[in-house]
């Protein structure tokens, strides 16, 4: 990695630890953790009291169908698919943990497309 790289990870690792200090994952209201990869986009609902994943989408699934995983489309439904498996697993408000990423872009197309599908954050 050249320094300009490092930087950047270094700079996203600070992000994310501040977030995760203040935001954290309970019974009633797990955390959805969010991550952005340059093909595909991944989403967890994670209860960290009890230290699991409660239910997870990505676009890399082939159920989702997807030809590209790392656009805002994928993000979408990705988006609506956790949502879904969330509300049948008795889930219905989360936190948001966008894991040090601006929330903008395929972050932010994730996060609309769960909250029209019923997820409240």
């Amino acid at each position: 990695m050249s320094d300009k790289q490092q930087g950047k990870a270094k700079r996203l690792l600070r992000r994310k630890y501040g977030i995760r200090k203040t935001l954290n994952g309970t019974s009633d209201r797990p955390r959805l953790s969010v991550y952005r990869s340059e093909k595909h986009i991944y989403a967890q609902v994670i209860d960290d009291m009890a230290g699991r994943t409660l239910v997870s989408a990505s676009s890399a699934e082939k159920e989702l169908g997807l030809k590209h995983g790392g656009n805002v489309a994928a993000a979408k439904a990705v988006g609506a698919s956790i949502a879904s498996r969330a509300k049948s697993a008795g889930v219905s408000k989360v936190a948001f943990d966008r894991n040090g990423r601006v929330y903008h872009g395929r972050v932010k197309a994730l996060a609309d497309a769960a909250r029209e599908a019923g997820l409240q954050f």
